[in-house]
């Protein structure tokens, strides 16, 4: 799920939200990285199981999520999934989105690409 269009395959928009969407997903693998510079992003397991891993203040935070379960990931805050197993879920998504490939905490912001 990295810039080839797997992404776009694997979420469908289910209506606008403010200045972003609410969005359902469903795949398996881990994500690229990903923060919301203009606000919180509420994310809800389905099904499935996944990691979600929250980059705040330097520190590496490792939440587990599973069916029925929720976090709100904090704006400006850089996270991703890992470990996701034929998982289904939402979010609540605030625009933009900036992505990247690699572990923010190691690279420079040139890596970067806004959404």
């Amino acid at each position: 799920m990295a810039f080839t269009g797997e992404a776009d395959a694997a979420f469908s928009d289910i209506a606008p939200y403010r200045d972003g969407v609410i969005a359902v997903g469903f795949y398996s693998g881990s994500s690229e990285w990903e923060r919301h510079p203009d606000g919180d992003e509420i994310v809800m397991a389905i099904e499935g199981h996944t990691t979600l891993v929250l980059l705040e203040q330097g520190e590496r935070h490792v939440i587990p999520l599973g069916p029925g379960e929720l976090v709100v990931v904090p704006q400006g805050c850089w996270h991703h999934f890992e470990s996701a197993a034929n998982l289904k879920v939402m979010s609540v998504t605030p625009q933009p989105t900036e992505h990247t490939l690699h572990d923010p905490t190691a690279q420079k912001e040139a890596g970067v690409r806004l959404l």
